[in-house]
């Protein structure tokens, strides 16, 4: 079982390597692949180094499958070249999520739309896929009307040049900005660009993915997402309308049993997630759940996940391990 990690000397790519080793995906040879000037750097996985190849180089390996974490644009250059090799490409970037003839994948909620013919998947958006993972069980019951939604997303979401600047200016070291703006002491309400209708393609891809993932177009979601000074973890203040009534001892019930969801919910001992208590997990933490007294059939709830691991590497790794099972791999 080979497997290319594309874009490895990354921060997702990096964390990808740490979470095949540690799920024991059953990998035999990694094939770390990156762009020109990485190419002959080192990687370790399970304490074993490998050489850093190039595209045509990590083709001509013959993996399995490929997980890609190097850009859209490399994405939609070179996923299609290792798929007509006959390898399967898990795709962390934006560059497929929205096309109608690739399956966007949240194991949780929609790994049974994957069959053999898919040869480019997908990974979504780390804000859209912590919170469908919460919200999915959910609608099952009780049908969601629609979601408003405001997250406070970690500099890691952005990548090492923004972790860099959050701690050079924690230091007061002048250096490269990731922002316009300072990050430390701040709070920044732009994530990615703005497009023509006032929201930001982070907030509009929270939109998007969300009813693809779930197969429903008439759940409504509005976004709004927010960089803040923390490194590593994405928390999201949710408000969820229903169709139908729930009861909140019910709700707590479902979460409980969700796979890849812990319900940290407890006003009485102030437990409730925290990108703290996230770090360098899989689940999905939720907490905070109570009522909304100004609307019917309405829940508020707070999700915090790690946006590395679930929000990126893992996701794609789970995806790798369905279709192991399936045979697929």
């Amino acid at each position: 079982m080979k497997v290319a990690v594309v874009g490895a000397t990354g921060l997702v790519g990096t964390k990808m390597l740490q979470v095949l080793a540690e799920r024991n995906f059953p990998v035999t040879e990694i094939v770390p692949v990156a762009s020109e000037r990485s190419v002959g750097k080192e990687v370790v996985f399970k304490g074993k180094t490998y050489k850093v190849v190039s595209m045509d180089d990590g083709i001509a390996a013959k993996p399995a499958v490929a997980i890609f974490s190097a850009g859209g644009g490399t994405s939609l250059e070179w996923a299609p070249k290792f798929a007509a090799a006959g390898i399967r490409v898990i795709d962390n970037s934006s560059a497929w999520r929205m096309d109608p003839t690739k399956k966007l994948v949240v194991p949780e909620v929609n790994a049974a739309v994957l069959t053999a013919d898919d040869f480019i998947i997908a990974n979504p958006n780390c804000s859209t896929i912590q919170m469908v993972v919460a919200l999915q069980p959910l609608h099952l019951k009780y049908k969601i009307k629609r979601v408003v939604v405001s997250t406070y997303q970690s500099v890691t979401g952005t990548g090492k040049k923004a972790v860099d600047q959050l701690f050079n200016e924690r230091k007061g070291i002048e250096g490269e900005m990731a922002y316009k703006y300072p990050i430390d002491l701040n709070v920044i309400p732009q994530i990615d660009v703005f497009l023509d209708n006032g929201y930001t393609k982070e907030e509009m891809k929270m939109v998007k993915e969300t009813n693809k993932i779930m197969q429903d177009d008439s759940i409504r979601v509005t976004a709004t997402t927010v960089r803040i000074p923390v490194v590593g973890g994405h928390s999201e203040s949710v408000n969820v309308e229903f169709e139908n009534e729930f009861d909140l001892a019910q709700v707590k019930s479902i979460l409980a049993t969700a796979p890849g969801v812990i319900v940290q919910n407890d006003d009485a001992t102030q437990f409730y997630p925290m990108p703290l208590w996230a770090h360098e997990k899989d689940e999905v933490f939720v907490g905070r759940l109570r009522r909304d007294e100004t609307q019917d059939k309405t829940l508020n709830m707070w999700i915090v996940s790690d946006n590395l691991r679930k929000g990126a590497a893992t996701n794609a790794v789970q995806i790798a391990e369905y279709l192991l099972s399936k045979g697929l791999l």
